[in-house]
């Protein structure tokens, strides 16, 4: 069952809590996300279940990320505009996932596997922008999978932390993935 309207601002604003304050007890992140601890110990009962929920959400915001993008369908630039885009609307979850993936990169061999998924349909999408000619085939779709989600989770802790403005992260990093950081006109 897809979590309510109010759910999901429930999951975000929690989100946001552990990785705002890794250590906090439920009580704790319950007052961060504005909520009693009486209604997030009916929501989750324990921390576990909470960070359980939370993961299970995360996933499924990143197979909506994918299926809103398009990505085997929409034109390739066009495609990408819209994975930036959806990735960014879901800056708080992603955040979250981000925060957990790094705990769990001790076992990459388990990360790996449980993400699987998501870079497949990344590498699935790159790899027809290159072989419809819109992307360069001198490097792998793969390659191409891992720098641009370092991009955008890198872009994700950058506002979170003030380090970019929210209302222009989405136009920096659709051009610094495609253009790169070399001002045109410039050679080396």
């Amino acid at each position: 069952m897809a979590p309510t309207a109010h759910d999901e601002r429930l999951l975000n604003a929690l989100a946001v809590a552990i990785v705002d304050r890794p250590r906090a007890t439920l009580k704790e992140l319950a007052e961060s996300a504005g909520v009693s601890k009486a209604t997030l110990h009916r929501f989750c009962g324990t921390r576990d279940n909470l960070v359980q929920t939370l993961e299970t959400h995360g996933h499924s915001v990143i197979r909506q990320i994918l299926e809103a993008a398009e990505l085997q369908q929409a034109q390739p630039l066009d495609a990408l505009r819209k994975l930036i885009g959806e990735h960014l609307k879901h800056r708080d979850m992603l955040a979250f996932l981000l925060f957990q993936y790094r705990a769990e990169s001790l076992d990459i061999e388990d990360a790996t596997e449980r993400w699987s998924y998501y870079t497949d349909a990344v590498d699935a999408f790159f790899l027809r922008g290159q072989q419809s000619g819109v992307f360069r085939i001198d490097i792998t779709a793969a390659v191409f999978t891992e720098l641009f989600l370092s991009m955008i989770y890198g872009m994700v802790d950058a506002v979170r932390y003030g380090r970019a403005a929210s209302s222009s992260s989405a136009s920096v990093l659709e051009q610094l993935f495609l253009h790169g950081a070399l001002v045109q006109g410039q050679a080396g």
